[in-house]
């Protein structure tokens, strides 16, 4: 004997209405791209000045959150389960990658902000806050408002007669006058003694030129 949950459901699977996309839906999805383009756009883009991870991070963030969303509403899939899942699945999927900490960050808040948009089941008023607040102290990390961002870059430099101790102020003197950074501190990875070089990683404060 069939049960009435058997025969209801292949009515609704075939109906033509909509019933988990309602107006919630839509404003947690408001919620959520917008606090992804102020994150992307005002706060990863004005900092780094790059924009080759916007497509890995946009979607990491809308596909997370279409798929817990419908996860929570049939299955009432937990935050906990959730982000598990996904983080474990973005650390795998990126082990190999060439791809900083700072990206790792970043493509972590974009998880986050999917879950919180999601399965959070406060008020929109709520869940808003809480995106503001990620996003904010974001923002007074990486913004220089908290404290000065530090770049590093790797330099191959031919002068090796300057990477002599004694010569340390010369050394520092001709890296600034070539690469117009405001370099604070140097580090010798490596010699070459062959071919008459070193590897010396730059410290610098100033965000001109950083990605030069």
């Amino acid at each position: 004997m069939e049960t009435p949950l058997e025969e209801k459901e292949p009515a609704e699977f075939f109906a033509w209405t909509i019933t988990q996309f309602d107006s919630i839906f839509f404003v947690r999805l408001g919620i959520d791209l917008l606090s992804m383009i102020i994150l992307l756009r005002l706060i990863y883009y004005r900092v780094t000045g790059r924009h080759d991870f916007f497509f890995t991070f946009f979607m990491f963030n809308l596909v997370i959150f279409i798929i817990t969303i419908l996860l929570n509403s049939n299955t009432g899939f937990s935050i906990g389960a959730a982000f598990g899942l996904f983080a474990i699945f973005a650390m795998l999927r990126y082990r190999t990658e060439d791809i900083s900490t700072k990206d790792m960050t970043y493509l972590f808040l974009s998880i986050t902000i999917g879950l919180i948009s999601s399965i959070n089941q406060g008020t929109a008023l709520e869940i808003g806050l809480i995106n503001v607040v990620i996003l904010l102290v974001a923002f007074l990390i990486e913004g220089n408002v908290l404290i000065k961002q530090e770049y590093i870059k790797t330099i191959e430099y031919e002068n090796i007669d300057l990477i002599k101790p004694e010569k340390h102020a010369e050394l520092m003197a001709d890296l600034k006058n070539r690469t117009g950074l405001d370099i604070h501190k140097v580090y010798i990875k490596r010699i070459d003694f062959l071919r008459d070089t070193a590897m010396i990683k730059v410290h610098y404060r100033s965000e001109k030129n950083r990605d030069a």
